[in-house]
């Protein structure tokens, strides 16, 4: 066991070391920008930097956040999200979550909208994806408001050109796929689903295209069937050769698919624009995969939880609530909560992000700034 623990605590040093090494060459790239970088960020858990805390009060305590802030911040994870290290790829300061009233004007950099628990339906239900473009329609109109005054706060808003020239992130479609099996609603009924899901994603893009965005980043959706929770609570399907739900993570590739056929279409469409489509669930399931090569030794079981192996999932004692516990070093651990990612997960999945070789058109992150 001590060898094995050696053994993963190296590929952890080597894998963070890349990490850093990565994100110092975008750190100098992004050096070159024309224009400061300017990000809006739509989507559910996997991007939300505090909306849930900020906006409903909701108590998300440590040890959340531990790794890294030293502190909550409404993130659900002991550090970084994948959101924040492509935002440190770029020299700019982490989003701030667009109802935290604490942060002031502070949005020069972006705004993010993505909240836990978000999905694309039904409409007009807080937070999901409909409801954030029309945070997002609510904020550009009072952003030009304040720029066209003399105000000195204006001096802190992003402007028409920065509207213009911004990155319009999207992560969002977990949460539709898990929530229609979590309904009891079977495979065949889960997949037809998806188009509608689909369409609204199409809708949002086209929505952000007529307000004058032309940078699009789309995350597809990660392997469901990978985690905790889900291979907690669902007891009667077949697994595949690495212990995951074989059903839930078909499903998400065929959302993937059609998300990627939806990017190639628009593409066609909306020829003025950069579409950009990111395969998150090969990255993830790689992580799954091959756990002990990137010095992980326990890939399907959470860090903090409650319950013990083989997964350390409790829905009824979840991370940071009375009677739960964490693991000593979360770097050795895919699975932060059971749903979410630890921040050396997250590390690696961005540093893949940013090589290019999982997006398609393959991209460097930064083009929506650069020269």
């Amino acid at each position: 066991m001590a060898t094995l623990s050696l053994h993963s605590h190296t590929f952890f040093l080597l894998s963070l070391l890349l990490v850093i090494f990565v994100l110092r060459q975008h750190l100098a790239v992004a050096g070159g920008c024309q224009y400061p970088p300017v990000i809006f960020n739509f989507g559910d858990s996997n991007s939300d930097t505090g909306e849930l805390a900020a906006g409903l009060g909701y108590t998300i305590g440590l040890p959340n956040g531990r790794s890294f802030f030293r502190r909550s911040t409404g993130r659900l994870s002991d550090g970084r999200l994948i959101i924040d290290f492509l935002c440190q790829s770029l020299n700019t300061s982490l989003l701030n979550p667009y109802l935290d009233s604490l942060v002031g004007s502070k949005f020069q950099n972006g705004v993010n909208f993505a909240i836990v628990g978000s999905t694309t339906l039904p409409r007009y239900v807080p937070f999901v994806l409909n409801i954030q473009l029309m945070q997002f329609l609510h904020f550009k109109s009072r952003a030009l408001e304040l720029a066209s005054t003399s105000d000195p706060l204006k001096e802190m808003m992003i402007t028409e050109n920065g509207f213009r020239n911004a990155l319009y992130m999207i992560d969002i479609g977990q949460n539709d796929i898990a929530d229609s099996f979590s309904k009891g609603l079977s495979y065949s009924q889960v997949v037809k689903h998806i188009p509608n899901v689909i369409s609204e994603i199409k809708s949002a893009i086209k929505t952000l295209y007529g307000e004058g965005g032309r940078k699009f980043w789309v995350h597809n959706t990660g392997p469901l069937g990978c985690l905790p929770q889900k291979l907690t609570m669902v007891h009667s399907e077949a697994l595949d050769k690495h212990g995951c739900l074989s059903s839930y993570n078909s499903a998400a590739k065929l959302f993937n698919e059609g998300l990627d056929h939806m990017c190639r279409e628009l593409r066609t469409e909306l020829r003025d624009a950069d579409i950009v489509y990111v395969d998150i669930y090969t990255i993830k399931y790689d992580l799954i995969a091959n756990s002990t090569n990137h010095g992980f030794e326990k890939p399907l079981m959470a860090c903090c939880g409650y319950g013990g192996p083989p997964y350390n999932y409790n829905v009824n004692i979840t991370c940071g609530h009375g009677g739960s516990n964490s693991c000593d070093e979360g770097s050795r651990f895919i699975s932060w909560d059971g749903i979410h990612y630890t921040e050396t997960a997250n590390a690696i999945v961005a540093m893949k992000v940013l090589s290019m070789q999982y997006s398609s058109p393959p991209t460097p992150f930064h083009f929506f700034c650069s020269r």
